[in-house]
């Protein structure tokens, strides 16, 4: 018995063969239940996933992160024990020490989701183009600025049953992240932050969100924006 046995990580897949199954095998030292979404996939990511003790669920075709997340979800909800649910990279970015200490917040009952911030505690990890775009993002978002983010697009968070269970995510891309805070904004669920350490190795920056994508971000948050007027 572990005493994360009603924790599940959730994580999103895309052509991660090079590094999920030691991502997935490193995370199940802590957290035993994990589910991998393969999003319809072209490389070998499912049969190191089937190494590694994991769950896997697949897309038939790639839908984007924000499906795979949604179904994700879905899929550990419906498991036996479940209360805490964490989204968690493929890519080798996040770390097990961080969902530790957003599970033992929520444990306390001070938050019904726990989000990462790469900016409460300054590491200088983070790309400089990167942190540019994201705090910019979390600057001009009203959402995120009514919830006082520092951070609003970090892809590492936790949450108890509540909020996994009313959070619907309608956006299939990147974009799937102002949605999530935009619903936050508007419910009455508990939002706290925590910062974490992002680990950017070679593979994960080659695999990380352009400037252009960033630059989409803060576009798609403007639209949203402007239409909720």
């Amino acid at each position: 018995m572990s005493e994360y046995d009603n924790v599940w990580l959730v994580i999103p897949a895309y052509n991660e063969g090079q590094v999920i199954a030691e991502v997935v095998e490193g995370a199940r030292k802590t957290f035993p239940n994990i589910v991998v979404i393969d999003d319809g996939c072209t490389d070998d990511t499912a049969e190191h996933v089937m190494t590694t003790g994991a769950h896997l669920v697949r897309h038939p075709v790639n839908l984007g992160q924000g499906a795979a997340l949604q179904t994700g979800l879905k899929y550990a909800l419906a498991q036996e024990g479940a209360e805490y649910f964490a989204t968690f990279d493929a890519d080798g970015q996040h770390q097990t020490a961080d969902v530790e200490k957003m599970v033992a917040l929520l444990r306390e009952g001070e938050a019904d989701i726990v989000l990462g911030s790469r900016f409460i505690e300054q590491t200088g990890q983070v790309p400089w183009i990167k942190r540019v775009v994201l705090r910019t993002a979390a600057a001009v978002s009203p959402t995120a600025r009514k919830l006082k983010l520092t951070d609003a697009h970090n892809g590492l968070r936790v949450m108890n049953r509540e909020a996994a269970s009313r959070i619907k995510i309608t956006m299939n891309g990147m974009a799937h992240a102002s949605e999530i805070v935009s619903f936050l904004a508007g419910s009455d669920l508990r939002v706290a932050e925590l910062p974490v350490d992002i680990l950017y190795t070679d593979y994960s920056r080659a695999k990380g969100q352009s400037l252009i994508n960033g630059v989409n971000i803060l576009f798609d948050i403007s639209l949203r924006e402007r239409n909720r007027r």
